[in-house]
């Protein structure tokens, strides 16, 4: 599939407009699963593989760093390095170096996340979460330093509130440092509080690229879930329960519609929507197995219509 890439904000960076999240590699996703996914998604255009050193600390006996020590051993293998952009985060797995964005646990996380990864740069390092309990000139010049030593390209903010995401910029701006060009929201049709609104307007007044995650809602826009028996279907069932009894299923009916009009599906629906909103470059997705990969990869090239796009805005209202 031939793509038109997306220049990632006021950044060097140029990506297709979708991105595969990592977090299942090494967890739901086995080494075969993750690496014919990851083959997958190059083979159909995709360049951007987003991770953290975090990804999956959750799981009992793991520890962190299952995910990007997947996607390295897949780089070596595949021999692929050059063909994608990396993207990873520090801030919420704990280490040397101590807590969040202590500005030592920067240094240590990113050479821990290089090794795991195999390679010698992080195309677009993104802190995880804020950290109040550090300065943000602090945590700048942190990050500053691994972009001077060429470790680091681009770097980029996640889970930030606007006005922390306006001072940390503001701070590297005036100490002449790299600021964050880039944002990961969590952000989709049933989960748009978080980022419309000042975040919003903010990134797209200074051309700040945003990647949102949960754009298929942990699979509820796919229309996986649909009523209470459908809860067991996966581990993350247990969530949907709020957006069926919300406007979930009015978001569904809508989507359904438009999926009779264009013969797309849901997820690639949901997709399209996110990919058309101010400010937007690219949403992240991830899946277990090249056939998930297969039925989002055409999400690249959907455009919906102004009609339909506001219909779902109002299901959404």
């Amino acid at each position: 599939m031939t793509v038109a890439k997306r220049r990632l904000g006021a950044s060097d960076l140029q990506i297709a407009p979708l991105v595969l999240g990592g977090n299942v590699f090494g967890w739901t996703a086995d080494k075969d699963a993750s690496f014919a996914v990851l083959d997958a998604f190059v083979a159909g255009g995709g360049t951007m593989i987003d991770t953290a050193d975090v990804y999956s600390a959750w799981v009992s006996g793991h520890q962190g760093g299952e995910s990007e020590s997947m996607i390295g051993a897949w780089l070596k293998a595949s021999g692929k390095r050059d063909q994608v952009l990396i993207a990873t985060k520090v801030g919420m797995l704990p280490g040397e170096g101590g807590e969040k964005l202590a500005p030592a646990r920067i240094a240590a996380a990113c050479e821990a996340s290089l090794k795991r990864l195999g390679t010698d740069r992080i195309d677009l390092y993104f802190a995880h979460q804020d950290d109040d309990s550090t300065p943000q000139d602090a945590v700048m010049e942190a990050f500053g330093k691994l972009v001077a030593a060429g470790k680091v390209r681009v770097l980029g903010a996640s889970n930030f509130h606007a006005a922390r995401l306006k001072s940390a910029n503001e701070a590297a701006r005036s100490a002449g440092l790299p600021h964050y060009q880039a944002l990961q929201p969590e952000y989709n049709l049933v989960s748009r509080h978080k980022f419309e609104g000042e975040l919003q307007d903010y990134c797209v007044e200074c051309n700040i690229g945003v990647v949102p995650y949960y754009g298929l809602a942990s699979g509820f826009l796919t229309g996986k879930y649909r009523g209470q028996d459908d809860l067991g279907k996966s581990v993350r069932g247990g969530r949907m329960t709020g957006l069926l009894e919300g406007r979930g299923k009015a978001m569904l009916a809508a989507m359904d519609s438009i999926a009779e009009e264009t013969g797309a599906t849901l997820a690639q629906i949901a997709l399209a929507w996110l990919t058309a909103q101010p400010g937007v470059t690219a949403p992240i997705a991830s899946a277990t197995s090249a056939k998930q990969i297969e039925e989002l990869l055409p999400a690249m090239a959907l455009d919906l219509s102004p009609a339909q796009l506001e219909a779902l805005d109002a299901a959404g209202a």
